[in-house]
């Protein structure tokens, strides 16, 4: 699918996507949609426990637990009620849950909604977690939450070190690898397998609606967890289920995944090139090591103004403002797909030196 987007009549270059590996518009997922369309219509009719779980539901939860590498999968209708069900669902009243503060919001909601003390540690700050973990004692359960990669600021969690407290504090450890799967590690199965610590990883969350190019959420981990989740995760038990070609799709986007593993490796050489060539024009990017990359400008005017600057040049790459991201951490978010080429990307880059 051509990086495009139609904005007021004008046609701009699309440096805003999650579709990071151009799937959306892929002809075998598409193929997938309209023959699971034709055999199931479009909707579901029911949430999954009254009649919405069909075999397009229990084939692509089977499918993804072997991709995890897991026992089950429960898929759920989005990303953002996986998390927040999921977590609401592991934890109560008297138990404690830990939480980078630059989680995403599905996450920090699931931390307030699941009625536990909520304890936020600075981003990435795996040291200052061991102190809140060291003081917590051990009354109650106790859940450590995180991103894998996070979203706005395009870096990685330090997932081996979060393993470790959750092992030496008997908590568990819960990830968002939403913008991570299908596009870190080997097998695409995210950061946990890029830095080898899946399992040491009992929950893990994932999306459909990223890097496989549709829509939905879902979670890999043991039999035990999947049947308490069906039976306790409020999103799940009361949202209407996904529509069957919907998960047709994902079925197909996954096959792609673990087919075209090149797709991923591209992408993110792609990605450490323009962190590289930013790096040198003297655009600050954080601590990104992935396809997405912030240019933090602090001041959210001048993140709306740049924004508009580019648009008028050609180029859609959405400003980030609080509370998205913490004050004084406004910023241009770019998002690399495998459908921006060299060209593409060179062009941003030189329009973006004259806004310096």
């Amino acid at each position: 699918m051509a990086p495009t987007i139609l904005v007021d009549g004008t046609e701009l270059i699309h440096f805003g996507s999650n579709d990071y590996l151009g799937l959306a518009a892929d002809p075998r997922v598409k193929a997938a949609v309209v023959a699971a369309v034709d055999q199931y219509g479009w909707g579901s009719g029911a949430s999954p426990l009254i009649l919405g779980h069909s075999a397009v539901h229990q084939e692509l939860e089977r499918r993804l637990a072997e991709f995890e590498g897991t026992q089950s999968a429960l898929v759920f209708p989005s990303g953002f009620a996986a998390n927040a069900g999921t977590v609401a669902a592991l934890v109560g009243t008297g138990d404690v849950v830990f939480t980078d503060r630059n989680n995403h919001a599905s996450l920090l909601d699931g931390c307030r909604l699941s009625r536990a003390d909520v304890r936020a540690y600075p981003h990435g700050d795996w040291q200052a977690l061991a102190r809140l973990l060291d003081r917590r004692g051990s009354r109650g359960r106790r859940l450590i939450v995180t991103d894998s990669l996070f979203s706005m600021d395009g870096d990685l969690a330090p997932l081996a070190e979060l393993a470790d407290l959750a092992e030496r504090y008997e908590a568990m450890l819960l990830i968002d690898e939403a913008h991570a799967t299908g596009v870190f590690g080997s097998r695409g199965r995210g950061v946990a397998e890029q830095l080898d610590v899946a399992d040491r990883v009992p929950v893990r969350v994932g999306t459909l609606s990223k890097a496989l190019g549709g829509v939905g959420g879902f979670v890999a981990g043991s039999r035990v967890l999947v049947d308490w989740l069906v039976n306790r995760a409020r999103p799940y038990i009361y949202s209407t289920a996904s529509p069957p070609a919907a998960l047709a799709a994902a079925l197909a986007a996954l096959e792609i995944v673990e087919q075209e593993p090149q797709r991923r490796t591209a992408l993110l050489q792609r990605a450490t090139e323009l962190r590289t060539r930013l790096t040198e024009g003297g655009w600050n990017v954080g601590r990104s090591a992935s396809q997405i990359i912030p240019i933090v400008v602090g001041d959210p005017n001048r993140a709306v103004n740049m924004a508009a600057a580019l648009r008028q040049q050609g180029f859609f790459v959405p400003a980030i403002r609080p509370p998205t991201v913490p004050e004084g951490e406004a910023c241009l978010r770019i998002s690399l797909t495998t459908a921006h080429t060299p060209e593409m990307i060179e062009r941003l880059v030189v329009v973006l030196g004259r806004l310096r």
